[in-house]
């Protein structure tokens, strides 16, 4: 068992200097029975916008405390300790606002150390304790929490987690040790992993309350002065704390096991291997299973301290940093206030991505949606199927009865153009054809307002040719979608040479109204993120024309962390687009672009992979591997990861000196938001930085210093 008490934590202390301490405030609390509770309150004299954290200084102070309380305790000068936090916030986890200046493992090792140090001594006061979850008790502000013997919460609580495997962390302050001794491992699973991958997912006070984190949920209005009640009502006897989640010995013995097995197959199966901090929770969930508290905690020290000092979190951080902040002051943004007012949507075509883009705006904006089409059976259709998926909503919970009246009454459908007479925004979902783009947006301009915004959905024409048979061609912008439209965060926002300053700031704020991701590019083939998935399907299908087996070329992509391989990729976006997208680069950057006739050949033979019965890949079909047998340069899986690693740290290098985006962020945003790009590998730029690519290819690296952790050269 570590002896936490005689480590020197001064390397930590002094990279604090600055750190904003959330301060440890007790003072003595009387309860009605006679008994005295020193109740500690955290807060770092900020409202409610700067949460509580958790620094090296702050778990210093509060150590501090806790030791005089255990003294006190030793005295029976107290009856029980408790802690809560300033109004609507206990604390936000861990201060990772200078974890990149690490400059060890062992300093890492010292982050995980103190803070078992200071939380787990809140279990071994001498008497009772208690946590009282009055607001967002994320990371290790839960684990506070989960290290009290007790623990109340506030029933208007809805941030409640544990991210760290989001982050690339595990729950290391006792998180990973104590949940699921606490509420079995099935919920501990959902908690630590399930969650944290499911996009950072959060809990809510009565979900808390249900899984067996809380012990109980209380009103907000009194949530103080009822916690001190309850507290008093455990310390009398005279309320008793069940936990029926708490494993016994069944549940330990052949649950745990079994649900550790089926949550690896399950995390490899989504997100692959290459995620470190997925598969360290799971080994340290299996640790604990049958170790002692101490031995979980020292364990809890060593994979915290490799994660902590490694890439992969330095990425994720650059990652979540790049999300949270630079996407909301996107790079070369006009003035706000030029953007004109959106209260009408029409949107051209009644197809699969017409109908995703009108359920959307209508979701969002909550302004009249008009679609239309030369066909009115499609059109009908097309609303009934917008109606429909309104009502689903009202189905789940998440819509009331006067809402989805009032968006179902929001979409119609028409044949006749000039219902769009009054639209401000009016985006096209046609066919990928330039001359029909071109035609549909020339007739729709003599109808429009002369301050309405023209937006195309194309993913690979120029934006300035669509808008050449405009009179108007600066109130033509690109936004370009991925599908699911729902689902995908990010907006392409394309921006011609002839887009005005105002179509640009109404396109942007149209963006943030939809609740996506804007990154500004400029006007060119493929902007980023299929200019670069293209860069990949075509390495791949060269391989594969010359000789390669597409199993190799799939196990030579593995390292990137990719969503899925390019085959299956491939397969995803349907071969004759792919064919597409890659004749389309071909022809605009023939030197560096491969096309592929037997990706046609495969396109016209309708597959490349083979599915199970729940549709996952499982094979390569064997006709199509009939179709592209003949190569006579195969190459090693080594030599095409090499090939393709150099081949996209070249094309973005070209991008930026072409000022396709404002910089190398733009890009790992794109990649990220755009087409799945792992948090933990911190988009593409850092990758190709780290694995010498950038380097090989123009003698320097995307970023300085490079994203990297400590224990890299």
């Amino acid at each position: 068992m570590t002896d936490y008490d005689a480590l020197d934590y001064a390397p930590l202390l002094a990279l604090a200097e600055d750190e904003v301490v959330t301060h440890a405030l007790v003072r003595d609390v009387r309860t009605p029975s006679g008994k005295t509770i020193a109740l500690i309150t955290l807060d770092n004299g900020y409202d409610y916008k700067r949460p509580n954290t958790l620094g090296p200084r702050t778990l210093e102070e509060l150590n501090g405390v806790l030791v005089e309380l255990q003294a006190r305790a030793s005295r029976r000068e107290i009856d029980a300790v408790a802690i809560t936090g300033k109004q609507f916030i206990l604390a936000a986890g861990a201060d990772l606002s200078k974890v990149n200046t690490v400059p060890s493992v062992a300093v890492a090792k010292l982050l995980a150390q103190q803070g078992h140090r200071t939380l787990g001594r809140l279990g071994e006061m001498g008497v009772p304790s208690f946590a009282f979850v009055n607001g967002l008790a994320l990371g290790g502000g839960l684990e506070v929490a989960l290290n009290a013997n007790y623990r109340t919460v506030d029933s208007s609580v809805g941030a409640l987690g544990l991210p760290e495997v989001f982050l690339g962390l595990i729950p290391g302050w006792g998180g990973a040790t104590l949940l699921p001794h606490l509420v079995g491992i099935r919920n501990a699973l959902r908690l630590i992993l399930e969650n944290p991958l499911r996009n950072n997912r959060l809990i809510d006070a009565a979900t808390a309350h249900r899984l067996g984190v809380a012990d109980v949920v209380l009103s907000p209005i009194r949530f103080l002065e009822d916690s001190l009640a309850w507290a008093d009502g455990v310390l009398a006897g005279r309320i008793t704390v069940r936990r029926k989640a708490a494993p016994g010995f069944i549940e330990r013995t052949f649950v745990w096991p079994q649900a550790i097995r089926i949550a690896r197959k399950s995390v490899a199966s989504k997100i692959g291997r290459v995620a470190k901090s997925p598969f360290a929770a799971l080994d340290l969930l299996e640790y604990t299973r049958t170790a002692s508290r101490g031995d979980s905690f020292a364990r809890e020290d060593e994979i915290l301290s490799d994660l902590i000092s490694g890439d992969q979190f330095q990425a994720s951080m650059y990652a979540f940093n790049l999300v949270q902040k630079h996407a909301k002051k996107p790079t070369g943004a006009p003035d706000p206030k030029l953007a004109q007012p959106v209260t009408k949507v029409g949107v051209i075509g009644a197809g699969l991505m017409a109908r995703q883009f009108a359920l959307l705006f209508v979701r969002r904006l909550k302004v009249p949606v008009v679609l239309t089409d030369i066909n009115q059976q499609r059109l009908d259709e097309a609303v009934a199927y917008i109606h429909g998926e309104i009502a689903s909503l009202k189905a789940k919970g998440r819509l009331s009865s006067d809402e989805t009246s009032r968006l179902q009454a929001l979409v119609t459908g028409t044949t006749d153009k000039n219902a769009f007479a009054d639209a401000d925004w009016v985006i096209e979902a046609v066919f990928e054809e330039l001359s029909v783009k071109q035609e549909v947006f020339a007739s729709f301009e003599k109808i429009i307002a002369p301050t309405a915004v023209f937006a195309t959905n194309t993913s690979s024409l120029s934006v300035a040719q669509i808008g050449s048979k405009l009179k108007h061609p600066g109130r033509l912008v690109g936004f370009h979608f991925f599908n699911p439209v729902a689902v995908m965060p990010l907006v392409e926002v394309v921006r011609a040479d002839a887009t005005t300053d105002e179509t640009l700031a109404t396109a942007m704020k149209v963006a943030v109204g939809l609740r996506k991701t804007a990154v500004i590019t400029s006007d060119t083939t493929g902007f980023v993120v299929n200019r670069l998935l293209a860069k990949v399907l075509g390495e791949a299908m060269h391989a594969v024309d010359t000789g390669t087996h597409p199993s190799v070329v799939d196990a030579a992509c593995a390292p990137f962390g990719l969503p899925m391989p390019p085959f299956v990729l491939l397969d995803l976006v349907g071969l004759k687009v792919g064919a597409h997208v890659l004749d389309t680069h071909h022809a605009a950057f023939p030197d560096r672009f491969f096309d592929s006739e037997n990706l046609h050949k495969l396109a016209d033979y309708g597959r490349i992979i083979t599915r199970d019965k729940q549709g996952n890949a499982n094979g390569f079909d064997k006709g199509a591997l009939a179709i592209v047998r003949g190569g006579t340069a195969p190459v090693t899986a080594e030599v095409f990861k090499q090939r393709l690693e150099d081949g996209l740290a070249d094309e973005i290098h070209r991008m930026l000196a072409e000022g396709v985006v404002a910089s190398a962020a733009d890009i790992d945003l794109c990649m990220i938001m755009g087409a799945g790009w792992p948090f933990q590998m911190g988009g593409i730029t850092p990758y190709l930085d780290r694995c010498g690519a950038s380097e090989r290819v123009f003698g320097d690296t995307f970023n300085h210093p490079r994203i990297a952790g400590v224990t890299a050269a």
